[in-house]
């Protein structure tokens, strides 16, 4: 699905480079390698404040207890995505509300989310799933109706752009009042382990995040908020920041190779290529997903393995069928668009080397076995 090693080989000099400079350094914590990455992030992203963490998912957790929020506010979002968006929901005492998704961008349905909201509302976050920005004009005119804040969960969105209907443009992330993302290996931007960002232009949030982040601390040994360990260390840093500078190339190699698999099977019939909303700025092809109509999905998964072909089903139950988020409010014709996906999408091979001939390959099985 990735290659990782593939992607290596043009920057490993450099990598290894800066991997011994921290070793040499022993600057392993906090170190300048991770200053450096943070103020490039946000050159690149044009945010005020990147504050690294750990992971994606305490990005997530980390920008909900930047809020304040009480036990039993409610958290709206959608019910097809990875579980990290929701778990750190229900950690912190909070509740989670999933609805529905967009039968063709995959992302949060604005209906469903309309009609999920009551006074224990507080937040929304959207996920911009498989690398494709939300639906943001609306999501921003619903959270302004009802006083909600936004977080965007952009793990799988980093170096996305949206287009306002008034067309400017700004980055996935950058939206709402936070933004969080993943440095996952096999994310558009992958570490060489974990790791995590948050974003946001607002200082006085920003103050406060820095702190959570780094056990309640300002100054060392005093606590000023409740926090939790959650750094970015500078290996992985140093790594971002060589990987950074290549980030626009790897999201249009991405984008090319997700034109030539939409050429070869949008013709099919029993082929749903994936939809890109507004101009194709707007999706970083993180996965490149189909919808399988009147054909076993599943079936399809074997064939493909069986001819060394690897893909991936995102996600196969949906999270409101998942026994850790199951609840009785939930009702099965709420979820109709995700209940369908989680039985026919397919994920194919996309990242940075893949090639025409490796394409075509893989489209050629697919027709094969479709017929």
């Amino acid at each position: 699905m990735v290659d990782l090693a593939g992607q290596l080989k043009p920057i490993a000099e450099e990598v290894n480079l800066v991997i011994n400079n921290v070793i040499e350094n022993t600057s392993f914590i906090n170190g300048p390698a991770v200053a450096n990455f943070q103020k490039n992030l946000e050159n690149y992203l044009n945010v005020k404040h990147v504050i690294p963490c750990a992971n994606g998912t305490d990005a997530l957790q980390i920008a909900l207890m930047s809020l304040d929020l009480n036990p039993g506010d409610e958290v709206i979002t959608v019910d097809f995505t990875f579980a990290s968006t929701v778990e750190v929901i229900a950690l912190l005492k909070l509740t989670p509300v999933l609805v529905d998704v967009d039968s063709e961008t995959f992302n949060i349905n604005i209906d469903s989310l309309d009609s999920a909201i009551t006074e224990k509302s507080k937040v929304i976050i959207p996920v911009h799933l498989f690398g494709q920005v939300a639906n943001m004009d609306e999501v921003i005119r619903v959270a302004k109706k009802h006083n909600l804040e936004i977080i965007e969960d952009t793990a799988q969105a980093i170096g996305a752009n949206y287009k306002f209907s008034n067309g400017s443009k700004q980055k996935a992330g950058t939206i709402g009042l936070i933004g969080t993302t993943s440095f996952f290996p096999s994310k558009n931007l992958g570490a060489y382990g974990d790791g995590g960002a948050i974003f946001t232009n607002k200082d006085s949030l920003a103050h406060k995040i820095r702190g959570i982040v780094n056990h309640g601390m300002y100054e060392r040994y005093q606590h000023d908020v409740v926090g939790v360990n959650s750094r970015l260390d500078s290996i992985q840093a140093a790594i971002l920041d060589i990987k950074l500078k290549h980030l626009d190339y790897y999201n249009n190699s991405r984008k090319k190779s997700a034109l030539k698999y939409t050429e070869l099977l949008k013709n099919h019939k029993n082929i749903i290529t994936p939809m890109v909303l507004g101009d194709e700025d707007s999706h970083v092809f993180h996965q490149y997903t189909l919808i399988i109509k009147d054909a076993d999905r599943d079936e399809l998964v074997k064939y493909l393995n069986q001819n060394q072909i690897p893909c991936g089903v995102y996600y196969p139950i949906p999270l409101h069928q998942q026994k850790a988020y199951q609840n009785d409010k939930y009702e099965e014709k709420d979820f109709e668009v995700t209940n369908s996906l989680s039985k026919s999408v397919i994920s194919l091979p996309m990242h940075t080397e893949l090639d025409d001939e490796q394409v075509e390959f893989i489209c050629e099985k697919i027709i094969k076995f479709l017929k």
